[in-house]
């Protein structure tokens, strides 16, 4: 499964905006690529019937250890009853010990630009990557 194409699960009211998603996942090595492919088709299905989900995209580079996502929302609330719900709120829990590093990034765009592409996409997981190193370099999870 290297590149899910866009998908629409709902359509979106013209003139309207969208809230994007992109996350970038790391597992810590190749036996854990399995399991996370595994439990990820589960949140794929889910998101294709998931209220509020405006389209979505998945890249996996398993020899990599690498996962991408990118999503559209109608609302910060779609979002959040997804990420709570089963299966997506089981998977993430599951899958926590397994992760390397994990970067997520937030945009609003108008839904007259969906689908995202994912160069777009990777600009902006690499400006948010770029943002969480230089917290971590300012001490920004001391504490922790």
């Amino acid at each position: 499964m290297p590149t899910a194409p866009w998908t629409t699960p709902n359509p979106a009211t013209p003139g309207a905006r969208a809230l994007v998603m992109s996350s970038r996942f790391e597992v810590r090595s190749a036996k854990d690529v399995p399991k996370f492919l595994v439990k990820s088709l589960s949140v794929w299905r889910q998101v294709r019937s998931a209220p509020g989900a405006l389209g979505a995209s998945l890249i996996a580079q398993p020899l990599k250890r690498t996962f991408y996502t990118l999503s559209a929302w109608e609302s910060r609330d779609a979002l959040d009853t997804f990420v709570r719900t089963e299966p997506h709120r089981g998977v993430m829990t599951a899958l926590r010990p397994t992760m390397r590093t994990s970067t997520f990034t937030f945009w609003e765009v108008p839904v007259e630009e969906l689908p995202i592409r994912w160069p777009n996409a990777r600009e902006h997981l690499a400006a948010q990557a770029r943002q969480d190193a230089a917290k971590r370099e300012d001490g920004g999870d001391a504490g922790r």
